[in-house]
């Protein structure tokens, strides 16, 4: 069954008509041609399809279309503001962060929800302060909400650098 929605991608609004069992991952990439976001598992398991959505980090191949039309959806490309990088992508940069690069988008919109969700207080599995209004990010807190991400190349060593830079610079604890 078809249905019509509208996806609001880094800045555009992009009316669609869509299968009612389509993907979002698959809308933005086989539809919109927004392949930022990349197929890696397909299963939720890799976080190469990892977007924003309305703020929040989620894996785009679990999620279906039409349950986020009028959403805000950000990939990894929308981080930029125009052709000015987002702070994010230059520590990946920087802190050589990626190898072959296919997983890094979905690092890097991964990343941009762990320093928001830092910030907001949200604990993980290894916070220490459950109490606290805002979370000391420290490099095992990035560990674990980065966990999500998997990198086959083993960037993982960089990709911590690479984000506790942007949290310092942004002023999250550490």
């Amino acid at each position: 069954m078809d249905t019509q929605i509208t996806l609001r991608v880094d800045g555009g609004t992009h009316p669609l008509t869509v299968d009612t069992r389509t993907t979002l991952l698959d809308a933005l990439r086989e539809r919109l041609r927004i392949t930022s976001p990349k197929k890696g598992c397909d299963h939720g398991q890799c976080g190469a399809c990892t977007v924003l959505l309305d703020g929040r980090r989620v894996n785009s191949c679990l999620v279906l279309a039409v349950t986020v039309d009028d959403a805000e959806v950000t990939t990894s490309d929308g981080l930029a503001d125009g052709d000015r990088e987002h702070v994010l992508h230059r520590a990946f940069l920087d802190n050589d962060a990626f190898q072959c690069g296919y997983c890094t988008p979905g690092q890097v919109c991964s990343a941009a929800g762990v320093l928001a969700e830092a910030k907001a207080g949200w604990p993980s599995t290894v916070t220490e302060d459950l109490t606290a209004e805002q979370v000391d990010l420290t490099d095992d807190e990035i560990r674990d909400r980065m966990s999500g991400n998997l990198c086959r190349c083993a960037a993982y060593a960089h990709i911590v650098p690479a984000v506790a830079t942007v949290a310092e610079a942004e002023g999250v604890r550490r």
